[in-house]
């Protein structure tokens, strides 16, 4: 395979541009080669590059992800996570190449307890949301071998994530105070590249007919909240020997209300990941499993 991957030194990138080395050849774009915020350069950069290495998979791992700075700029997050997106969909149409695409949970309102399913109508709350929608509608509209694969609370030891911002802060502080009424699955990088892995196989010779291309749900399995996902953090790193002030007893749970930001967040991130793993026949782990294998990769970091 000839693989090209934007958004590479990103968290969920950098997992990718390790695990996908096995499949053949890849060519990695970061923020810095190629960006995405000027949409109107992405087509002559991605066109310029194919005279020398023309693509038959296109991963997408670019992303504007401050969700509540996207508040405030709105144009910025529109350009990377739609604009430059229909893009490079419109590169991979041209390349016949398959375009796996990456977008989240919250492209749906968060209302009330039952998983997502793929053929939800999204109804995102924020403009980070609304992106990512706008993203995933110019894949489908726009390159017909498409995976757009959504998932939720993404951790990984590259990059920042709620896991190494809980580590931070408990080293600092006596005490936290965490939301407790938000429901969903930390998903690790590794899952997210293992189970890219699974689908581009699956797909090598698929053609623009096959009914397996289309929208997926990929998260670990179970649930938590953020309040529970912070204990579950502080405990197993102080088991890995971290020094830290605040404990898994000393964190409050508190509620969405209490804790305002700038983007309102979906109170049910739970996502039906059946459909990912009949077809690709693979099984999605609990999501205890891959965080406490980021800790592990963050402890043996330091010593």
């Amino acid at each position: 395979m000839k693989i090209l991957l934007l958004g590479a030194n990103g968290q969920l990138g950098h997992q990718l541009h390790a695990d996908l080395q096995s499949l053949g050849q890849v060519k990695a774009f970061t923020r810095q080669a190629l960006d995405m915020s000027a949409p109107l350069e992405v087509m002559a950069q991605l066109h310029h590059m194919a005279q020398h290495f023309s693509p038959n998979v296109v991963i997408n791992a670019a992303a504007y992800t401050a969700v509540d700075k996207a508040e405030s700029e709105p144009e910025i997050a529109l350009n990377i996570n739609a604009h430059a997106v229909a893009e490079v969909a419109k590169f991979a149409a041209q390349q016949d190449a398959m375009l796996v695409h990456y977008s989240t949970d919250y492209v749906f309102d968060g209302l009330g307890t039952r998983p997502w399913e793929e053929t939800d109508v999204p109804h995102p709350l924020s403009v980070y949301g609304q992106s990512k929608w706008a993203g995933e509608q110019a894949v489908a509209q726009l390159c017909a071998k498409h995976l757009i694969v959504r998932t939720s609370w993404v951790v990984g030891a590259h990059g920042g994530n709620f896991l190494k911002t809980m580590l931070r802060l408990a080293a600092e502080r006596d005490s936290l105070r965490v939301v407790a009424d938000q429901v969903g699955a930390p998903t690790s990088t590794a899952v997210l590249a293992q189970a890219t892995r699974a689908a581009v196989t699956a797909l090598t010779h698929a053609d623009a007919q096959d009914a397996r291309w289309g929208i997926y749900h990929v998260a670990a399995s179970g649930e938590t909240n953020w309040c529970d996902y912070a204990s579950h953090v502080i405990a197993q790193a102080a088991a890995r020997g971290a020094v830290l002030k605040t404990t898994p007893q000393s964190i409050d749970a508190i509620t969405t209300a209490q804790y305002q930001l700038p983007a309102p967040r979906p109170l049910n991130s739970r996502l039906n990941t059946h459909k990912f793993q009949s077809t690709f026949s693979m099984t999605l782990p609990d999501w205890r499993e891959g965080v406490n294998a980021v800790l592990d990769q963050l402890f043996l970091q330091t010593k």
